[in-house]
């Protein structure tokens, strides 16, 4: 396990724990993790409230946590590094590798059935699923929606096939707009997954295991938990529309039952992982300068300049347009810092998954952090605990 001790002293974060610790008291957390890194040094580690609720089990550091899409960084890690060995280049169409995703189709503005669509202008690259702007969907985040419904009825996420069946699947779907021409959060990291595997000649999680994982000691993420006695309970808020409503409801058997508890054959590159604190910590300690990194210099650097065409920023339904946030090789970028951001959180690169696990990596201000939580759907504590942080960084220095 990564060394967790605090090295680096005279950071006060006690206004980010007592934050922390209203939301477990007020019923909106189980619990709370979190460690913040300046330069590779640790300056903060902090685990408050319960692994589970129920059974009243403090959280510790080395308590296991779906991640969701917090996965996705690892799978982008794993298409760079074959991407260092010039295994391929980013603005190669994805069909020279996945033909069952050559000649796409578009639905029109205004489409009411899947037939409604147009020819491509061109391919979907690998430069396009790295930064989501594909063309791909989801079926997720948008219910009510012609895609949505498509995906939905197709089994598009179907942990009972593998990523190859996945790519059949995708074959027949129309894209929802013009390859690099728009963004939308999608399967996009799942296609990357089947790419590793095609390029490698390995199971998407037996290429990681040899490339991430094992060389940087994270022997507790993985597609099964590896100590079942060590995975936190999981919950939702009382309320979707309101995540400030008090109240937690038990919902271990998501996303589907018995996930990470026995192998099944969707190795999902976008949200198919556990982990723990300390292993997150491994690699994004990893992904900063002064000692080894996973990654060439460049190809981190690269990793963290926007990819998007100018004037175009990251969305979800029922949020719209993130204005200032635009997004790289591996995650979003905070191109011009909003109201909720510190104002020193310019050049960002961050991501989350839906059960509340967060990172970030900051250049302008050489810091780093980590977020593990349990709370499905609706986190403002993120928000809030990073302005502290940054706000902390700031004091000391």
């Amino acid at each position: 396990m990564e060394d967790m001790k605090v090295t680096a002293t005279g950071y006060d974060f006690r206004p980010a724990h007592a934050a922390m610790q209203r939301y477990v008291d007020g019923d909106l957390l189980a619990g709370f993790s979190s460690a913040v890194l300046v330069g590779r040094e640790l300056v903060d580690v902090q685990c408050i409230g319960w692994a589970d609720r129920e059974a009243q089990i403090p959280l510790r550091l080395d308590h296991i946590f779906r991640v969701f899409s917090n996965t996705k960084l690892i799978t982008s890690c794993a298409a760079l590094l074959l991407f260092e060995e010039s295994r391929f280049q980013l603005d190669d169409p994805i069909e020279q590798f996945i033909p069952q995703l050559a000649n796409r189709f578009v639905l029109r503005p205004g489409a009411t059935s899947l037939d409604q669509t147009e020819p491509a202008v061109r391919p979907i690259t690998i430069r396009d699923l790295m930064s989501h702007s594909s063309g791909l969907s989801y079926g997720l985040l948008d219910p009510g929606t012609l895609i949505f419904k498509a995906y939905k009825e197709r089994k598009v996420i179907n942990p009972a096939t593998t990523l190859a069946e996945m790519m059949d699947v995708l074959a027949d779907l129309p894209l929802v707009f013009h390859p690099g021409t728009s963004w939308e959060y999608s399967v996009a990291t799942d296609v990357l997954a089947r790419l590793v595997e095609v390029i490698s000649g390995q199971s998407f999680g037996a290429f990681i295991q040899s490339r991430i994982l094992d060389p940087l000691g994270m022997a507790d993420t993985g597609f099964v938990v590896s100590d079942r006695d060590r995975l936190v309970a999981y919950y939702a808020g009382a309320d979707l529309v309101d995540p400030n409503k008090p109240g937690l409801t038990r919902r271990d058997d998501a996303p589907y039952p018995g996930a990470y508890l026995r192998p099944f054959p969707r190795q999902n590159g976008g949200s198919g992982l556990v982990s723990t604190l300390p292993d997150m910590v491994a690699l994004a300690r990893s992904l900063l300068p002064g000692g080894p990194t996973l990654l060439e210099p460049d190809t981190i650097k690269l990793m963290m300049t926007n990819q998007l065409p100018e004037g175009a920023w990251i969305r979800f339904a029922g949020y719209g347009e993130l204005q200032g946030k635009g997004h790289g090789l591996a995650g979003a970028l905070i191109l011009l810092p909003s109201a909720f951001d510190h104002p020193d959180a310019g050049g960002e690169l961050f991501w989350g998954g839906r059960g509340g696990t967060q990172w970030w990596i900051s250049p302008k201000t050489n810091t780093a952090g980590l977020i593990m939580a349990q709370r499905e759907m609706g986190h403002p504590f993120v928000v809030e605990f990073k302005r502290l942080a940054y706000e902390a960084v700031k004091r000391k220095s």
